[in-house]
């Protein structure tokens, strides 16, 4: 195996460089990423982080670690009971709701689901536990029914977000309140107000703070020191910052060995955000683009790169895995002749140093990238896509082949798509679909696009057809160059005429031109 020459690294937000990957205990893994909160449908600024991990969790699998896989849902927080009282709804039902909501987008998103998925309402007990721990400690005080965590009590305090304490504020979702004894420190517990749900402790009945629920669920369901700590990168400050402290102030050896940081997704050079209205929810997007295009589409720039969001960056992405799932389905057709003499031959078809040098290099210049901090940018291009260009170039090869020949290249097209395959399934990219039901789907994907049918699709060959018999070039050229606009191809395949997903506006060679 390539790792093994090559060791993982990945980039450590705590120490701000890429680090050699060494797990606490050798061949298992504790990783924690930071769910939603769950009041709402997510948008592509979620799904980037849930991809992002995803891949990470998929890549450990690969290298044969065993991976304990937290991810949480907080469905007890402000913005999930003011969206319920404006609903006039139940808090808990309403963040239940869209837990559901946010795993089928999941599903679609082919991100595989995690070992553990805990939500704060089923772990009440263990967040007391952890906040009388940091009261015992001295790091916590009660006011009137509310607990703050003590920042002065935490010497490390902003060294993994950068901030210097004295510039430091309550946080995004705290007011600042007089009762605390430094303006930084921040809730543990939220003492009961008129309207929202509550539960009994030892301070009364009330609700924990933001960033408790984490450091309670990460130290119950891995341990109070962990591996891997992921997470968008607005929740540095004050999110990790504040659960590190809680963590450390509750469990001497409490910690984290890897903090690693996903880039925003932004949409006209600003982060992409509920509070700021300019979001695109999984939902919309999935309904004119297949989700593997998106998925492709947020792999498309290394996790930790800010990613612009664009319809253009999407068509290139739903362009490029058409293009891959195309090139597999032809070979699929091109072997199935020979399918049966293949497992006659048993292996025995020699492999020439150029063919092992083709399979080599897609399977290394994949592990260089992916060992190099998970860099998934163009990760189906260079030695991937030579490999592709490889089969379609060999598969009109095959019946004007020598029988020996011709089953030393058949071996080798298996071998190809074998790696080609594995490749697909640790970016999650491959479906239990077949390569045609995928492309079919990514088809119906962009006629939604189009605002087109089938129907209206054959209608059109159909007057570009007798606009040809009629030698009226221009017209057919016009009906090409219509539907190329809308991002769907003419293709002449002998005397027949198909149509695949382009690029929009993607330019093509006219009928009138071929005339001439």
């Amino acid at each position: 195996m390539e790792g093994e020459k090559m060791k993982l690294k990945l980039y450590n937000t705590m120490t701000q460089q890429k680090e050699v990957f060494t797990p606490i205990n050798p061949g298992k893994i504790g990783l924690y990423v930071c769910g939603i909160t769950a009041y709402d449908f997510s948008h592509i600024g979620h799904a980037r982080a849930a991809v992002s991990f995803d891949v990470l969790y998929r890549y450990l699998k690969h290298l044969g670690y065993e991976v304990n896989f937290v991810r949480n849902f907080t469905d007890v927080d402000d913005k999930i009971i003011k969206r319920a009282n404006d609903n006039g709804e139940n808090p808990l039902e309403l963040s239940n709701r869209f837990c559901e909501e946010y795993l089928v987008d999941m599903a679609a998103l082919q991100c595989l689901l995690p070992t553990h998925q805990p939500r704060v309402s089923d772990h009440m007990d263990h967040i007391i536990q952890m906040i009388e721990t940091i009261i015992e400690k001295d790091c916590g005080y009660v006011v009137e029914g509310d607990v703050f965590f003590s920042v002065d009590k935490s010497p490390n305090y902003g060294k993994l977000s950068g901030q210097l304490l004295e510039h430091t504020r309550a946080g995004e979702r705290v007011a600042v309140d007089s009762r605390k004894r430094n303006p930084a420190d921040f809730a543990l517990w939220k003492a009961v107000k008129p309207g929202e749900p509550s539960w009994d402790s030892p301070w009364g009945q009330g609700r924990p703070g933001w960033h408790i629920e984490c450091s309670a669920m990460s130290a119950h369901y891995l341990s109070p020191r962990f591996d891997i700590h992921g997470g968008g990168a607005d929740l540095k400050f004050p999110h990790h910052e504040n659960e590190l402290a809680q963590t450390c102030a509750a469990c001497e050896d409490g910690g984290v060995n890897y903090w690693l940081h996903n880039g925003h997704v932004t949409i006209n050079n600003e982060k992409m955000a509920k509070s700021l209205k300019n979001f695109k929810t999984i939902r919309e997007i999935t309904e004119s683009y297949h989700p593997l295009a998106l998925r492709h589409f947020l792999m498309s720039a290394h996790y930790r790169s800010p990613l612009s969001f664009s319809a253009s960056q999407l068509d290139s992405s739903s362009e490029a895995l058409y293009y891959v799932y195309q090139t597999l389905q032809d070979l699929d057709d091109a072997l199935m002749p020979y399918r049966e003499a293949m497992s006659d031959d048993n292996g025995k078809a020699e492999q020439t140093a150029e063919h092992k040098d083709i399979i080599n290099k897609l399977k290394s210049e994949f592990e260089e990238k992916m060992l190099d901090d998970l860099n998934t940018a163009h990760i189906l291009t260079g030695a991937y896509q030579d490999a592709l260009k490889f089969i379609n170039s060999s598969i009109g090869k095959l019946k004007k082949m020598q029988k020996k020949q011709r089953m030393s290249l058949l071996v080798l097209l298996v071998e190809i798509e074998k790696a080609a395959r594995e490749v697909l399934d640790v970016l999650g990219l491959l479906t239990t679909l077949s390569y045609a039901e995928i492309l079919q789907e990514m088809k119906q994907k962009t006629l939604a696009r189009a605002g087109l049918s089938e129907e209206d699709i054959s209608q059109k060959i159909e007057e570009r057809i007798m606009a040809r018999k009629n030698k009226e070039f221009e017209k057919s050229d016009q009906i090409r160059a219509e539907l190329t606009v809308k991002g769907i191809a003419l293709m002449d395949i002998g005397k027949e005429t198909v149509w695949r997903p382009c690029f929009p506006l993607q330019a093509n060679s006219s009928d009138s031109a071929k005339e001439q």
